[in-house]
């Protein structure tokens, strides 16, 4: 792949390094889908190549992701110039900036203990906790999908504050009203995204929205596995734009 001048699913032809910022997923674009969110792995030179990216275009580089800040701390140290994490309820604009935190319900208590009850019956399941909301993962046990849904579809009835999203193998109860192209329009307010044409590259459903907000901005959106097979042809993709001395025009 890295001899190829590109695959078939290039930038605009007319958008360089000066011109443009990256906003990526995390799962499933960056990293490989594991098995829990505890288990992903960071492929040898993947940090570095976001770096060089990050650099030549003056610092406009995200992590849009539905996993917490701290987490994309922990996995890419130093990498990114801001954070969106939890589909944009919280938004780090650079590195030494505070969390910005949306102004949301916290996650009722009775469905905490409701959902930690019933995923005990169903073994392989697993609960993912966030700061605004929980994540259902059934991906060691997939017969247990359709009775999570219809779980969670029994509390989210009669109230709009919360929303359920399916996702891999998961489903994600969040508030409502918030999501990965909310998260694109507040980071490309500021520099050094202001002024620059978006690339949002993801994997999942909840990325679509991203996609979306970052073409209404006149840049371009990506999905894996649509237009890039997996996230391993993507990391290379990415190597390889990195790398190249010029790209665009």
């Amino acid at each position: 792949m890295n001899s190829a001048p590109f695959p078939s699913f290039p930038l605009p032809h007319d958008l360089d390094a000066g011109h443009a910022a990256f906003l990526l997923d995390f799962d499933g674009t960056l990293v490989d889908i594991a098995p829990s969110p505890g288990e992903v792995r960071v492929a040898p030179g993947l940090r570095a190549a976001l770096t060089t990216l990050r650099d030549r275009c003056g610092g406009a580089l995200a992590i849009v992701t539905g996993r917490p800040i701290e987490q994309i701390d922990h996995f890419l140290p130093g990498v990114a110039e801001a954070v969106c994490g939890e589909h944009g309820v919280a938004i780090r604009r650079h590195p030494a900036a505070a969390i910005e935190r949306a102004d949301v319900a916290a996650f009722p208590q009775n469905w905490l203990d409701a959902a930690e009850h019933a995923l005990k019956t169903w073994p392989g399941t697993m609960l993912e906790r966030k700061n605004a909301g929980v994540v259902l993962h059934y991906r060691a046990a997939p017969d247990a999908g359709a009775a999570l849904r219809e779980m969670a579809e029994n509390w989210l009835a009669g109230q709009s504050t919360f929303e359920l999203h399916p996702a891999k193998m998961a489903w994600e109860i969040r508030p409502a009203g918030i999501d990965k192209g909310h998260a694109v329009q507040a980071v490309m307010q500021a520099p050094p995204f202001a002024g620059r044409r978006p690339v949002f590259v993801g994997d999942d459903v909840t990325d679509e929205d991203g996609i979306r907000a970052a073409r209404a901005l006149g840049g371009a959106g990506f999905r894996i596995p649509e237009d890039f097979p997996d996230a391993a042809a993507f990391r290379a993709w990415l190597t390889d734009l990195a790398a190249r001395p010029r790209w665009g025009g």
